[in-house]
């Protein structure tokens, strides 16, 4: 009897257990570098939701979503309606976040001026708002050695549009002692081409802090894929 009861609590092991084991072996191997989206979504739920198979469901929100990054950043309504507990969405939030500031720490405390580390700059914009669904303003400033003195978000708007006053900007960068200021927004539509307003904005910006010292060194506009940088363009004096 005691056998048959071992071998019947044996039976009664959900499938999943070990395909989830498979796929932590696959996982540590490399550190998830050979896995497909769905299955570093599928790992990560499986540590939310332990007792339910969630290969379909990583699946579904891949194909619904278009891609891990834009799963991370997509708003806690939306995916509240997939059926996403608080406990999964936070796990989801989380490993944004950690994306967040491992850029925000590799940007701030390199030894050479902020805009010589132009792929970290660009890596940060991506992850902090390449992929939300609101235009966001936000403002790096900058001391005399062009080393960051603090980050600011300065506005958000809707899905295409966000204004920011151009004495916003000036008073910000002389409350934080700035010598110049970079400016990044996002297009959440995907093109990068920065627009009339983008392209006047700028200009104000830059005409408002250049009498008081301050210099506009870039305007970047970032998506989920591409980018836009006003300095690269010619765009800035």
């Amino acid at each position: 009897m005691e056998k048959e009861t071992k071998s019947a609590t044996t039976a009664e092991k959900p499938h999943y257990l070990g395909h989830r084991q498979r796929l932590r072996e696959r996982f540590l191997k490399d550190e998830g570098r050979s896995m497909a989206d769905y299955e570093i979504l599928e790992l990560l739920l499986t540590l939310a939701i332990p007792r339910r198979d969630v290969k379909e469901l990583s699946k579904s929100l891949i194909k619904d979503f278009g891609s891990f990054a834009k799963i991370l950043s997509a708003p806690q309504h939306q995916l509240a309606e997939y059926g996403l507990s608080q406990t999964a969405i936070a796990a989801l939030k989380i490993v944004k976040a950690s994306a967040i500031k491992m850029s925000w720490q590799e940007l701030r405390d390199k030894d050479e001026p902020v805009i010589s580390n132009f792929d970290y700059m660009i890596e940060y914009c991506r992850a902090a708002i390449g992929h939300s669904d609101i235009e966001e303003f936000r403002v790096l400033f900058l001391n005399a050695n062009l080393r960051i003195i603090k980050e600011e978000i300065m506005q958000r708007g809707t899905v295409n549009n966000v204004a920011v006053h151009p004495r916003e900007v000036v008073k910000a960068a002389l409350e934080n002692g700035a010598m110049s200021v970079i400016l990044f927004h996002n297009h959440p539509g995907g093109n990068p081409k920065p627009s009339r307003n983008d392209v006047e904005m700028t200009k104000q910006i830059a005409e408002a802090l250049n009498p008081l010292g301050i210099k506009l060194q870039d305007h970047i506009i970032i998506t989920g894929n591409n980018h836009f940088s006003f300095r690269e363009h010619g765009l800035l004096k």
